[in-house]
């Protein structure tokens, strides 16, 4: 028995108990409403597959009007439902304005049962489709979007930036699996577009994942994929990430975030680079260039048995490390000249700059929020601009001492955020040790960074 709803509008009861009775047969879903007025509050509340709809509501009128003024509005309602159209009244003319208008066919009564039970089920699986492939295309079209809106733009002339440049270059050209270690901040996902961009995949997709996000008991459908029915509320084919980045680039942030059930699966579809949707048996080979993120100590995390070595060799053949903006003190000024540019065009506000003593606290201070921060320092100096000459006193730190990052100074969100940062500078980006002293869960601990931006 097929798990597909179908709705019958019909102003005749026996009719509708007649079609109820048939089609309950093959559908687990019928519906049946005597008043075509209900039609769209019904399918405001109900995904239906198909909708058995008469042409005749009103005595004594036969043209067939009201059926269809009722076949435009579901079109226009719901463009990928099938819509079938009953009628006593053979008129090929109004079979051929019912096709016209968006019908998916058109019966007559009395009907042949065998016929009529055909022609839904093929009406169930053309709605079906449309779904399937539309729900694919938004998919795929929001993919797109999210990549091609973001243009990469890594600077930095420091010598360690010059050297990342190299070894990025020289990783593009090949189809190796990369990671890419850094702290919070320093630009990771920016690294992991510049690999796709110069490799050869140029021109396909890239999708971006990330797992600190993805809860547990979402991981198999977000990543693999369902088909309609794996679990409550699954109305459709859902294609997941690592499908939709067939062909193109897979990248991972934060994959020490995933815990070691959700690692096994993983390892898995690395190893036989294939997939099965939740719910599914079938097979779907995958083609895949894989990056990988982290700012934890994933070698630390192996020996302590939270992450997997087999794991780490697979998606680390090459390793990139990200260095701190403290590292590369050279490249600050570069930076904060060039969000500058970007956010006074944003704001319009134009023709600002930093004054010597804004360029001297930028210099000094060791930015534990790296480029993340240093990008938000610049972006609240312009808002709150109000001359065309930034100055030192736009930037809430003081480049001497970090004892104003656990001030008391300001909101509670300020606060907490510096406290979190500085936590973070102590001790050196390891997330657990930060957790630990912050007194809270590492996924909490996360969710805060995710929301302050850190």
């Amino acid at each position: 028995m097929s798990d597909a709803h179908i709705l019958v509008v019909d102003d005749h009861k026996n009719i509708l108990t007649a079609l109820d009775m048939l089609l309950s047969r093959e559908f687990s879903g019928v519906k049946c409403l005597s008043k075509p007025g209900m039609i769209l509050s019904e399918l405001r509340q109900r995904q239906y597959s198909a909708v058995l709809l008469d042409m005749n509501y009103t005595a004594a009128q036969n043209t067939g009007n009201e059926g269809l003024f009722w076949l435009r509005e579901l079109v226009k309602l719901d463009p990928e439902l099938s819509v079938v159209m009953i009628t006593a009244y053979g008129d090929i003319e109004l079979a051929v304005t019912a096709l016209k208008e968006g019908a998916f066919d058109f019966v007559l009564k009395p009907w042949d049962n065998q016929k009529l039970m055909a022609t839904v089920k093929a009406a169930v699986k053309l709605s079906q489709s449309r779904r399937q492939v539309n729900n694919l295309s938004r998919e795929t079209e929001s993919l797109k979007a999210g990549l091609l809106g973001k243009p990469v733009h890594i600077i930095g002339r420091s010598p360690s930036m010059r050297e990342l440049m190299k070894m990025v270059h020289k990783v593009a050209a090949t189809d190796a699996n990369v990671l890419i270690t850094g702290e919070n901040g320093t630009g990771k996902e920016l690294v992991a577009r510049e690999v796709h961009m110069q490799s050869e995949r140029s021109l396909r997709i890239m999708v971006s994942v990330d797992l600190g996000a993805v809860p547990d008991t979402l991981f198999e459908s977000e990543l693999f994929g369902h088909v309609k029915g794996a679990f409550t509320d699954a109305w459709v084919d859902r294609c997941g990430k690592i499908e939709a980045a067939h062909g193109g680039t897979l990248f991972f942030d934060e994959i020490g975030n995933l815990s070691l059930p959700l690692q096994a699966k993983l390892l898995s579809v690395l190893q036989n680079r294939s997939i099965s949707r939740l719910g599914s048996s079938e097979v779907i080979p995958i083609d895949i260039r894989l990056i990988c993120a982290s700012n934890m100590d994933l070698n630390a995390m192996v020996e302590e048995g939270s992450f997997r070595m087999d794991l780490l060799y697979r998606i680390n053949t090459i390793q990139v490390e990200l260095p701190p903006l403290r590292e590369r003190k050279g490249d600050v000024l570069l930076l904060a000249s060039w969000f500058l540019q970007v956010f006074s065009q944003r704001y319009r506000k134009p023709g600002l700059k930093l004054d010597a003593d804004a360029e001297k606290a930028l210099r000094s201070w060791k930015w534990p929020g790296n480029v993340r921060e240093l990008q938000h320092s610049i972006e609240r100096a312009v808002i709150l601009a109000e001359g065309k000459t930034i100055t030192a006193s736009a930037f809430h730190f003081n480049p001497a001492t970090v004892s104003q990052a656990t001030s008391l100074e300001g909101s509670l969100e300020e606060v907490e955020s510096r406290l979190i940062s500085y936590a973070i500078e102590k001790q050196k980006g390891n997330m657990s040790a930060v957790a630990s002293r912050l007194g809270i869960s590492r996924q909490t601990l996360y969710n805060k960074m995710k929301k302050y931006e850190l």
